[in-house]
């Protein structure tokens, strides 16, 4: 399924790119269709996650402290997509970012980890 699909199945996520997610990611997801916004620099996280909920986007970030369900509990915010893939090369981080949302159903509330060889959701 091409990304640009998911538009037709109803799905229309929308994006905040943290500051550490490369151009590379942001020019795939507007190519997409998506709508892709980033972080303004140098704001810490608890801002980040507050544009992302007031603003009803799910997060991409490099930042594994977004990772912590503790911190970040499923279903308070709109999503979180964490890259955690090594070599964090922007082919790659594409790539793998690419898969998931081609095979993920669901992405709102939840933490998505993208690893390099698998993918942890919690939330499910």
């Amino acid at each position: 399924m091409q990304l640009s699909s998911l538009e037709g199945r109803g799905v229309s996520y929308q994006f905040l790119l943290d500051e550490n997610v490369p151009r590379t990611i942001f020019k795939q997801l507007r190519q997409k269709g998506f709508h892709v916004e980033y972080v303004p620099q140098g704001i810490d996280d608890r801002t980040v996650i507050e544009i992302a909920k007031e603003r009803n986007l799910i997060l991409i970030t490099r930042d594994s402290d977004f990772a912590d369900e503790l911190r970040y509990p499923p279903n308070s915010h709109p999503g979180i997509i964490v890259l955690r893939i090594h070599p964090s090369l922007p082919r790659v981080l594409a790539e793998r970012l690419t898969f998931v949302l081609e095979n993920v159903k669901e992405l709102k509330g939840r933490i998505t980890i993208i690893y390099s060889d698998r993918i942890e959701i919690i939330g499910e």
